[in-house]
């Protein structure tokens, strides 16, 4: 299965529509339980008498499969936040609740980057596939730092700066706002930026390069 954000150690992935999920056989070995028995907690949740409609178990609860050691195909659940809240809703005691706190967060964690990572494909393309390239666990900054570094440089402000100062609406890409110069600086610098990241990782020697190379090569327009 292709991710949009690969697999951390929780389990907790981006699949290619940019929904957060969780693999039920994370679930099982970070909550100490046997997968069999995860399996058949969702099997109960997810059967006809539950009571929860069709359309919620299919939206949330992916059915899969992954191979073992001894190479059997074997079955296993992607399921979203609302499935996972399901499922593990009633898993009790100190331990679960501290897990399903763990959970909680790196779903909104997920989601976060997801965000950055949509919003920066828009403008960035390039750099955001460099970025999941180099993190296996890619967090919102590594999206969000590199492209406002890019933008302060050509714009002078980052992109939600210059939504605000051009009333251009929330989430909306600033690229047709922007003169055909502004555009060409930055499409140069994103490729200066993207060999900058594998050879240059240290992101305040990266910046002053680039703005070297903006002021001198480019002419510092804006």
């Amino acid at each position: 299965m292709k991710f949009l954000i690969p697999e951390d150690e929780l389990g907790v992935f981006a699949d290619q529509g940019g929904v957060p999920r969780v693999d039920s056989l994370f679930v099982a070995d970070i909550f100490g339980k046997q997968h069999f028995h995860v399996l058949r907690d969702i099997a109960k949740i997810t059967e006809s008498k539950s009571g929860l409609s069709e359309t919620f178990i299919a939206s949330n609860f992916e059915s899969s499969t992954y191979r073992d050691t001894r190479g059997r195909k074997l079955p296993r659940y992607l399921m979203t936040r609302d499935g996972f809240t399901m499922l593990v809703m009633g898993y009790t005691g100190p331990k679960a609740m501290h897990f399903k706190e763990l959970y909680m967060q790196r779903f909104n964690e997920m989601e976060q980057c997801i965000r950055s990572l949509l919003s920066a494909r828009q403008e960035f393309p390039m750099l955001t596939d460099m970025i999941c390239r180099l993190h296996e666990s890619p967090k919102p900054y590594h999206f969000s730092n590199e492209c406002d570094m890019l933008n302060r440089i050509v714009l002078g402000m980052s992109a939600k700066q210059f939504r605000l100062a051009n009333g251009i609406e929330k989430g909306q890409s600033i690229r047709p706002y922007l003169t055909a110069q502004q555009i060409y600086a930055l499409d140069r610098l994103q490729h200066l930026d993207y060999g900058l990241l594998y050879s240059c990782p240290d992101f305040q020697q990266r910046k002053q390069m680039l703005t070297s190379y903006y002021l001198t090569e480019l002419g510092g327009m804006q």
